[in-house]
């Protein structure tokens, strides 16, 4: 089989190639018929390469793809699982190159969707092809499932998997939509962090003001609002909401010790984001920060004049957008809901505070000792060579929760990307290496998954 992927493998790269050209960007609605088209697209590969089944299943939004092989009795069954809508390309001119438009340069190829998620998904059906073009059979159960809202937060797979159990039915869920944690070293990750998203809105005074005039003698909904968030977390870095740690789940001295294993260095991480020290929550490491403790931020906040020039105003409200990452245990209700008795608790009488809860997403946890996670540590060691890391995520895939809670199933994070690739961002790549020796791992991960 890697003979066959050795020969097919620039015909793999044009593959994709035609696939990134498809702009199927899910947040907007003039690229809405690109995003039936991709399906489409998408669902012809799946037929050409073997899988039965194929299905294109219309939602409220963008379609879902389907296919299945399902002739291996008594053999566990994987799903796979990927997402073909992209991020939008804004700002454009920040672009080497057009976005949908892709090039091969300097052993990487450039393009949105190269690397989130379209490239590293397409491994995964090179390697079904492989087995189905080689032995006439894989060793194991496949079915396979693509989305395309997984960039606007899966609203119609949250609500498609729970209708669809026996559809979906799987010993394990196989995603790769995650980062190495270094080049070429092979990598599992097997924990992310929720979320819990809220908006503060202060309200003072039924109209701007003269600060002249009213200064003074008026609250402040910027200055309030300010105390409010400064007030959330010690100087320590401790977040002050009361009950906000009681589910936390500590680390185990295993994974303190697989953190210390990385050798991360604090002073190569300063310098590649262009600050001069590090700062979080004292007696815990950079990664432990990252990775396995909750978090405070906030992410935007508005109020007054912000335009260029002067305007002396006191203005009638203020709002901040603030959000928590959430370790395995945390509810992100339960935090939603802490969160807002602790604000309006801390909050003067003299401004009025709304308190709204906009979305979340529970932390996942996947047991280190699960058979497909140690299939898949042995799948990656052999394509790379090198022993695997297994690495917490500090982000959130709110999606991967609900496989694991609706289907029962194990979720397996193999992920080829790096940090560096740029997505979300002009410029986005991945590296055609990684690309191969990915396709490598997924036929490594069929073979080591069907001797369980």
């Amino acid at each position: 089989m890697i003979n066959y992927l050795n020969n097919n493998f620039e015909n793999y790269i044009e593959e994709l190639k035609d696939l990134l050209r498809i702009p199927s960007i899910s947040s907007q609605e003039e690229n809405k018929n690109d995003m039936i088209r991709c399906a489409n697209f998408i669902a012809e590969k799946m037929r050409i390469i073997g899988l039965e089944n194929v299905n294109t299943f219309e939602t409220e939004g963008h379609p879902l793809v389907y296919g299945e092989w399902l002739h291996a009795p008594n053999k566990p069954t994987i799903l796979i699982y990927g997402h073909y809508d992209v991020q939008p390309v804004d700002p454009l001119d920040l672009w080497d190159n057009p976005p949908f438009d892709p090039i091969i340069k300097d052993g990487k190829i450039w393009g949105r969707g190269t690397s989130d998620d379209k490239g590293q998904w397409f491994m995964h059906m090179k390697s079904i092809e492989a087995f189905l073009k080689v032995k006439g059979e894989l060793p194991v159960n496949i079915k396979f499932l693509l989305e395309g809202e997984e960039e606007i937060g899966s609203p119609n797979l949250t609500k498609f998997i729970p209708k669809n159990k026996n559809l979906l039915k799987s010993d394990c869920v196989l995603i790769s939509d995650t980062s190495m944690y270094a080049p070429g070293i092979p990598t599992i990750t097997y924990a992310l962090r929720g979320l819990t998203y809220m908006e503060v809105e202060v309200i003072g005074p039924n109209r701007d003001l003269h600060s002249g005039s009213f200064g003074g003698g008026v609250a402040n909904p910027i200055n309030e609002l300010a105390k409010i968030i400064a007030q959330l977390q010690d100087k320590k870095g401790k977040i002050k909401i009361p009950g906000f740690y009681d589910d936390v789940l500590k680390l185990t001295q295993k994974e303190r010790d697989n953190f210390k294993r990385l050798k991360h260095s604090d002073k190569e991480f300063a310098k590649e984001l262009g600050v001069n020290q590090l700062q979080g929550e004292e007696g815990f490491t950079t990664l432990e920060r990252l990775w396995a403790r909750p978090t405070l931020d906030c992410n935007g906040i508005v109020g007054g004049y912000t335009e260029k020039g002067a305007k002396t105003v006191l203005p009638s409200k203020a709002s901040a957008k603030i959000s928590m990452r959430l370790v395995p245990n945390q509810d992100p209700k339960k935090i939603a809901k802490l969160f807002e008795k602790f604000v309006k608790s801390i909050a003067p009488k003299s401004v009025k505070v709304n308190v709204w809860d906009l979305h979340g997403g529970f932390p996942l946890l996947s047991p280190l000792n699960d058979k497909a996670i140690i299939a898949a540590a042995k799948a990656t060691e052999r394509s790379f060579g090198k022993k695997t890391v297994f690495t917490r995520e500090g982000g959130s895939i709110p999606i991967v929760v609900e496989f694991m809670k609706q289907l029962k199933t194990t979720p397996v994070l193999m992920g080829l990307g790096l940090d560096s690739d740029n997505i979300h961002s002009p410029n986005e790549h991945f590296s055609l290496e990684s690309f191969k020796i990915g396709i490598i791992s997924s036929i490594y991960f069929i073979e080591e998954y069907s001797k369980i």
